[in-house]
C-alpha cells in the first residue's frame, strides 16, 4: 500500500505541475493574442501598435479571470475552470505592467507630468493643461495600476495561508473595483480621446465593438450568477421557514 506521506508528495508534484502547465498555455495563449492584435494594427505607429495590443491582451486575461468565478456558479464547466483564474489575473497584470511602461517610455516620454494631461507651452515655457480627459483616465488608470499589483502579489499559496481565509476573499473581492476601472480607463481611450476638433480625427478603432461586447458578455454571466445564488438562498430560506413552521 502507497503511504500517507507517499500519497501526499504526489499529489504536490500533480499539484505543481499543474499551475507549471496552466503558466506556460497562459502564456502561450497571451503571446499569440498579442500577435494577432500587432498584425491587426500593422499601419499604426510602432508605439501605438504595442501600447493597445498589449494593453488588449491584457484586458482579455482580467476579463476571463473575472468571468470565471460567476461561470463556476452557473455549471460544472465553469468550476473546473477555477484553478486558471490565477494565472491569468497575473498575467494581465503583467501585461499592464509592460502597457504603462510603453505610454511612460513612448508616449510621454518620461516627463511625468504630461501623464495627466499638461504640455509644455513653447512661447512660456510653462506647463499648460491641454488633455483634461487624458490627465483623469490615466489617473484612474494608475490607481487600477496599483490595485492590481497588490491583487497579484496576495494571489499566491503563502498570501492565502497569511491573510487567512476571509481577510485573503475580501482582499480578493477588490477585483470588481480593479475591473471598472479598467473599463473607464479603455472605454476612454477607445471612445472619447480622438475626438478633438483642433486635430484630425482618425479612423474608429475597430476593438470598439468587440470591446463592448466583451464588457456585456462579463457582466451578463456576473448578473446570471447573482440571480441563481439569490434565487438558490431565496429557496433555502423558504423550506427553512416551512420546517420551523412545521415544528
Amino acid at each position: 500500500m502507497i503511504g500517507i506521506k507517499e500519497k501526499k508528495i504526489r499529489w504536490y508534484q500533480r499539484r505543481k505541475l499543474g499551475w507549471k502547465i496552466r503558466h506556460l498555455a497562459v502564456f502561450i495563449f497571451a503571446c499569440l493574442g498579442t500577435y494577432s492584435f500587432l498584425e491587426s494594427r500593422s499601419s499604426w505607429s510602432a508605439m501605438h501598435q504595442w501600447n493597445r495590443a498589449i494593453g488588449d491582451m491584457g484586458l482579455i486575461l482580467i476579463a476571463l479571470s473575472m468571468a470565471i468565478g460567476p461561470l463556476a456558479r452557473l455549471s460544472s464547466i465553469g468550476q473546473t475552470m477555477i484553478p486558471w483564474r490565477r494565472e491569468l489575473g497575473i498575467y494581465g497584470v503583467i501585461f499592464a505592467i509592460i502597457h504603462t511602461a510603453i505610454i511612460l517610455d513612448g508616449w510621454v516620454e518620461w516627463d511625468l507630468i504630461r501623464l495627466f494631461g499638461y504640455e509644455l507651452h513653447p512661447q512660456t515655457g510653462n506647463y499648460v493643461m491641454l488633455q483634461h480627459g487624458f490627465g483623469l483616465a490615466n489617473a484612474i488608470g494608475i490607481v487600477g495600476l496599483v490595485y492590481a499589483i497588490v491583487l497579484a502579489c496576495a494571489s499566491n499559496d503563502w498570501s492565502q495561508r497569511l491573510l487567512v481565509g476571509s481577510a485573503w476573499k475580501f482582499v480578493q473581492q477588490g477585483a470588481y473595483v480593479l475591473w471598472m476601472l479598467i473599463i473607464v480607463h479603455t472605454g476612454y481611450f477607445l471612445y472619447l480621446h480622438f475626438q478633438d476638433f483642433h486635430r484630425a480625427v482618425p479612423d474608429p478603432n475597430w476593438a470598439q465593438m468587440p470591446f463592448a461586447g466583451l464588457v456585456g458578455a462579463v457582466v451578463l454571466v456576473q448578473v446570471a450568477a447573482f440571480l441563481k445564488t439569490w434565487k438558490g438562498r431565496k429557496s433555502s430560506e423558504s423550506k427553512t421557514d416551512a420546517a420551523n413552521i412545521g415544528t
